[in-house]
């Protein structure tokens, strides 16, 4: 089915030990211990906010497509994250086809009750590529469509920038994807756009793209 392009469907710690200093045997306190404290202290700032710049980036939804999620309710990036990954996505407008698809799957219990995946979900203008008659003989074929889907699930958390920049990314259904680019522009197998990237739910990471990915 070569039309059918795309899919459906750890942080180190560094502790730092900072001692207290006891008073000298004449009972004055070590006057140095206080600026070696605010040196180290000085030192570690600029490595926690590095840190925490990374771990914003790596939450941050970016994407032209982030414009089609809903700002409140069950659909919004606050409601989703409450819930499973096809609970979730059944709230957006914009995943509804997908949503449907997984449902002819027998998917919907498999996605919710997996535990920190990455599902790459393509929207409905993504099956909209494909001809009708093309995407309704895949949605009346189980095996085939089960195939399809699952291969746009990863059994990790796959996040931008890192885990989009460069990977190569084992799917559910047992073949293989690939993820390229930089900045908020992020290719999977180089053809599918991610159009609204690192999207939370409450056991998923969920990768937007404008393209149906094909097993291989």
């Amino acid at each position: 089915m070569p039309s059918i392009v795309g899919a459906l469907a750890e942080a180190a710690v560094l502790p730092l030990a900072v001692s207290a200093c006891s008073s000298d045997d004449d009972g004055k306190d070590d006057s140095a211990a206080s600026p070696s404290s605010s040196a180290m202290a000085t030192t570690a700032a600029p490595t926690t906010q590095a840190a925490t710049s990374s771990a914003a980036a790596m939450d941050a939804h970016f994407g032209s497509g982030c414009a089609s999620v809903p700002k409140n309710g069950a659909g919004s990036y606050d409601g989703m994250a409450k819930d499973p990954v096809a609970t979730a996505a059944s709230h957006n407008p914009a995943l509804s086809t997908l949503v449907a698809a997984v449902q002819k799957a027998g998917l919907v219990d498999t996605l919710n009750n997996a535990q920190n995946i990455t599902v790459f979900a393509p929207t409905n203008d993504a099956f909209a590529k494909i001809p009708k008659a093309q995407l309704d003989k895949v949605l009346a074929d189980k095996a085939t469509l089960t195939k399809i889907l699952t291969y746009h699930v990863v059994g990790q958390p796959v996040k931008a920038p890192d885990g989009l920049a460069k990977g190569t990314y084992t799917t559910l259904e047992k073949g293989t994807l690939t993820t390229a680019g930089s900045g908020e522009s992020y290719k999977v197998n180089d053809t599918a756009n991610v159009v609204c990237g690192n999207v939370s739910t409450a056991n998923a990471t969920v990768q937007i793209i404008d393209t149906v990915l094909m097993p291989k």
